[in-house]
């Protein structure tokens, strides 16, 4: 049997990655898209990096992983909480056909960190699911009674405060995608197209482009809905497609890839991780 060199190793690792991105294209072309298919928002609870990729080369779609990320006040499987866990985290996916990211949690995730660290992930994730509260907890607005936690009973000033929340969000932490973007408390996803007004998703639409984040079409919510998604084209802003999947249900992406058909969204218009150096959490100098 022939030894694993170091080259042979890398050599494999570059025809991987470079067959992935082949299928990946193959499949947008057959959608009719100009771009490859990459689900940036895979998790990989409850199953393996491999039988992650088995399904990524099956549906002809290449994954941004993301893990939860902040202070271990966050209660999920795995939380990173420090740069030994990122490390960890990073070298079980160096080498693999993925994009390497983290979903951040709350808004003392960078305190977590070191800069260096941060700077070796492909790409950040969060999204405005996770509110402050008038303590400053915080509240998950997915969460089973969570009406009787925050005031939703005027259901305009509520909005008013929660638009607000992604601007901040995005001002003040280095993201690269808001993911699950205009996603609502189910108590007012029935109002959802009187609450998302031109005005409010004007303000949410400019602070993306203002800050260089990527707006997720998420296919697991549908969500943004389209009068939403052609008021932020017109502004100029990336889009990213996200499934939020846990095996196996990661790479389903048919909403996203419908929305861009409408939108005619071209290769241009779509979020991929920047150069070394151009990365959100390098060019941002925030805290």
């Amino acid at each position: 049997m022939n030894p694993i060199t170091r080259r042979t190793f890398i050599s494999g690792t570059a025809a991987a990655c470079a067959a992935s991105r082949l299928r990946a294209e193959d499949n947008a072309a057959a959608t009719g898209l100009d771009f490859p298919l990459v689900d940036f928002h895979v998790h990989l609870d409850n199953s393996t990096i491999d039988a992650v990729l088995a399904l990524s080369k099956e549906r002809g779609v290449k994954f941004g992983i993301v893990e939860h990320a902040g202070t271990k006040e966050n209660k999920y499987p795995v939380v990173l909480s420090n740069d030994d866990e990122l490390r960890r985290y990073l070298a079980m996916l160096e080498g693999k056909p993925v994009f390497r990211g983290i979903q951040a949690e709350f808004t003392d995730w960078m305190g977590c960190f070191s800069p260096n660290a941060l700077a070796q992930l492909d790409f950040v994730l969060s999204d405005a699911m996770s509110i402050r509260g008038p303590k400053g907890e915080r509240i998950k607005l997915w969460e089973k009674g969570v009406e009787q936690r925050v005031d939703m009973s005027d259901p305009q000033a509520f909005m008013d405060r929660f638009v607000d929340w992604h601007v901040e969000i995005m001002a003040t932490e280095p993201l690269d995608i808001l993911g699950n973007a205009s996603w609502l408390p189910a108590a007012l996803m029935p109002d959802y197209d009187a609450l998302w007004t031109p005005a409010r998703v004007r303000k949410v639409v400019d602070a993306a482009v203002r800050y260089g984040v990527a707006l997720e079409i998420s296919a697991s919510y549908k969500l943004p809905r389209l009068p939403f998604l052609k008021q932020a084209r017109a502004a100029g802003v990336k889009f990213s497609f996200g499934s939020n999947g846990r095996y196996p249900k990661m790479g389903l992406i048919d909403y996203s890839i419908a929305m861009a058909k409408k939108l005619g969204l071209q290769r241009s218009d779509m979020f991929m991780p920047a150069a070394d150096g151009r990365k959100a959490v390098q060019r941002r100098k925030l805290g």
